[in-house]
This record gives structure tokens, sequence and C-alpha cells, in this order.
């Protein structure tokens, strides 16, 4: 008898503790609290990169909304200068590359700059294919790496 009513506690203990799960996993994930001004705040409100078509260095339209977002949040928080990095994916060569990454990140400076955020509190850096963010070799991993970053300092 004892041993049945220590079973049945044990399956009423995991009854409870999976319809706690089911019930958390329905009101979604937690939300991460950032503070307003932070790079954090930056990153994760209004996105610090934008992407490209293969071998261009036009900005798309969702990269002139994300430089509008970046622009209006960098007017509000002018305490900050900024690195714009341009990126490529793998292919092409090491020079070509370091070439289309420099207009790239001056494409997007020239969009900031156009928005109304000073010059002098924006460098801008290539970074060629050198840094891979995802590394891949294959489209989707070069469409996530033909991109401008824009870096609060």
């Amino acid at each position: 008898m004892m041993k049945t009513f220590k079973a049945l506690a044990a399956i009423a203990a995991m009854i409870v503790m999976a319809a706690c799960s089911s019930q958390q996993e329905a009101a979604g994930p937690a939300t991460t609290t950032v503070t307003p001004g932070s790079i954090a705040d930056f990153r994760q409100n209004v996105g610090d990169r934008v992407f490209f078509d293969t071998d261009q260095s036009t900005i798309r339209e969702d990269g002139r909304q994300t430089l509008a977002r970046q622009a209006e949040w960098l007017k509000k928080y002018g305490q900050y200068k900024i690195t714009v990095e341009g990126h490529c994916d793998e292919r092409g060569t090491r020079e070509y590359n370091f070439a289309l990454g420099e207009r790239r990140a001056n494409a997007a400076r020239q969009y900031l700059i156009a928005q109304g955020i000073p010059a002098a509190r924006i460098n801008t850096v290539s970074f060629g294919k050198e840094n891979p963010d995802p590394p891949g070799s294959d489209e989707a991993a070069w469409a996530r790496n033909r991109r401008a970053v824009t870096a609060l300092q």
C-alpha cells in the first residue's frame, strides 16, 4: 500500500511539473529588458547591420529602413561615435572583397550623413571576407556575410 501511495505521489508530481512547463511554454519566452541608450538597445531594438546583394554596394530598401532607425537612435544618443564595418562573402579575391567592403561601408556612412548624422561621428573600415559571420560556403552564409555593421564606440 505504501509503495502504491509513493508511486502515485511521484506520478502526480510529474503531472504537475509537466503542466507548469506547458503553461510557461504557452506564455512564450521571457523577454530580455535592455537599458535604453545602451549598445544592447541599439542591437536589439534598432538593428546593427544591413545586407547587400551579390557584388553590390547599393543599399536595398530593407537596409534603408534599418539605417533610418539607426540615424534616429544616433540623434537621440549623441554620445556615441560609430564605425561602419564593410564585409563580404568568401567568394572573390582578397583585394576585390576589401574594395567591395569599403564601398559598402561608405554607402552606409553616406546614408547616415544624409539622415543628419555628422560625418565626424562616423568612421569606416573594410574587413573584406576576413570576418565571416556565420562561417560557411553556401548561399545562406554568403547572404549573411554581404553586410555593413554599425559598431558603437
